[in-house]
């Protein structure tokens, strides 16, 4: 399937991406929409979202109005640098037979500006910047050219904006508009085409749900009536899950008591934590047995259902009524539809650390646990107690696990907190996965 891709700017750039554009015919097509003003370009990205995959911006300028649009949709803007600038050089000083060491130039980084000037062996002691920034006004960028237009101080105007181009010359100012190369054009577009392709690849992976109910069997007190009354709430789970499968185009199969499956693609939602969140309620309506969802991820559908099983018994050793996730790349994240999750791996292919982490009795999936939980920090630093509430386990248990990751080099006492009652100071610790480091010896 061909990406739709909305190309904005003014005229002249438009047609000239449009051209290019047709090179990769057979992986893209364009829709082109022209405009007057920069400012046009958040309603043209709010009101045409729906037809299109992804955006093509005519200039970096672009990313104050775009963001307004609200839009999540991928946006790509064309660069301006030093070889947009040379282009524009050219036609001043060999066409027009311009000065070159007496201008102003607005968006372009004062880097490439001077590299540029060196490279041709220009002096550039009266060249006047204005780097972009995307909060400022364009009224702005055509004062910042006027006023040295006017004061004297320049003879030629440099802009890569259509607005501050169109006012200028309308003032009979000598102005120049800077614009991306073709090869720019061409690379914008080509990476483009990549992620968008690699996006729908993604879109397009297995995902398998897990859903387990706990406790059925022991919700009656006979067990002659338990077939009845665990069969009559299994029903009315499974109308639950059955429900939310349609709604996300997925297969659904019941493993018995309490059990289910889901089969769909990883593009059914683009806020899987919300949809699962949302199963999670409609069986709590049905039952207060604790329930958990496993997501899983992968190019197969062994692949996938071997994540959900590891994203479920992650989430049931956590707490009731809780989803995790594991993806393709066997990132952890959970639990789902939280203020607050971790994200983390249950893999290692460092094997000094997974030697030191067998000694100190710690899984590779606790320590990746407790990284992420550090990373979470400001200081990028942990306590007992902030693990212990992270990871659901005792308070002697967190110190035991980085008492032990200190003995082994992989953590280290980086100060204490006065505790909150009478009692003896809390140690702080950092956990470090550099084995190499001397701080970790």
């Amino acid at each position: 399937m061909k990406a739709r891709a909305g190309v904005v700017g003014p005229r002249d750039m438009v047609k000239t991406i449009c051209e290019i554009a047709e090179e990769y015919e057979e992986q893209l097509t364009t829709v082109p929409f022209e405009y007057m003003h920069a400012e046009e370009a958040t309603e043209i990205v709010r009101k045409n979202q729906q037809d299109v995959d992804f955006w093509i911006f005519a200039g970096p300028a672009l990313h104050a109005f775009v963001s307004k649009s609200g839009s999540r949709q991928p946006f790509f803007y064309l660069k301006l640098d030093g070889s947009s600038l040379q282009k524009t050089l050219l036609e001043i000083g060999y066409k027009d037979h311009l000065s070159l060491s007496r201008m102003s130039i607005d968006l372009l980084k004062e880097r490439d500006v001077y590299e540029t000037y060196r490279e041709l062996d220009i002096p550039y002691s009266d060249i006047y910047f204005h780097e972009l920034e995307y909060d400022t006004p364009l009224d702005k960028l055509l004062t910042f050219h006027q006023e040295l237009y006017t004061s004297g101080k320049v003879d030629v105007c440099v802009t890569g904006l259509h607005f501050v181009y169109e006012q200028l010359k309308l003032q009979g100012i000598p102005v120049y508009k800077v614009t991306p190369t073709r090869v720019n054009i061409r690379e914008t577009l080509l990476s483009a085409i990549e992620k968008w392709t690699t996006h729908q690849f993604r879109k397009s992976q297995i995902a398998v749900l897990l859903i387990e109910v706990d406790k059925i069997k022991q919700r009656t007190n006979s067990s002659a009536t338990i077939s009845y009354d665990a069969h009559r709430i299994n029903l009315e789970l499974q109308t639950a899950v059955l429900d939310y499968a349609e709604s996300i185009s997925g297969s659904f199969v019941n493993l018995g008591l309490g059990s289910f499956i889901i089969f769909s693609t990883r593009g059914f939602s683009k806020d899987t934590g919300q949809h699962v969140q949302y199963l999670l309620e409609s069986m709590a309506l049905v039952t207060d047995l604790p329930a958990n969802i496993g997501v899983g991820y992968g190019d197969t559908a062994l692949k996938a259902e071997e994540n959900a099983r590891v994203a479920l018994h992650h989430a049931q050793n956590f707490e009731p009524f809780c989803a995790f996730l594991v993806d393709d790349r066997d990132n952890i994240t959970g639990p789902l539809k939280q203020e607050e999750n971790i994200s983390f791996s249950y893999r290692t292919e460092d094997r000094e650390i997974s030697d030191r982490l067998k000694e100190s009795g710690v899984t590779i999936t606790t320590f990746n646990k407790i990284l992420a939980v550090q990373k979470r920090t400001s200081n990028h630093s942990v306590t007992t107690n902030l693990l212990a509430d992270w990871l659901k386990m005792t308070p002697r248990n967190a110190r035991r696990i980085l008492t032990g990751l200190v003995e082994q080099g992989l953590a280290q006492v980086i100060g204490e907190e006065a505790p909150s009652s009478k009692g003896r100071p809390r140690k702080i610790y950092r956990v470090m996965v550099d084995t190499n480091s001397d701080n970790n010896k």
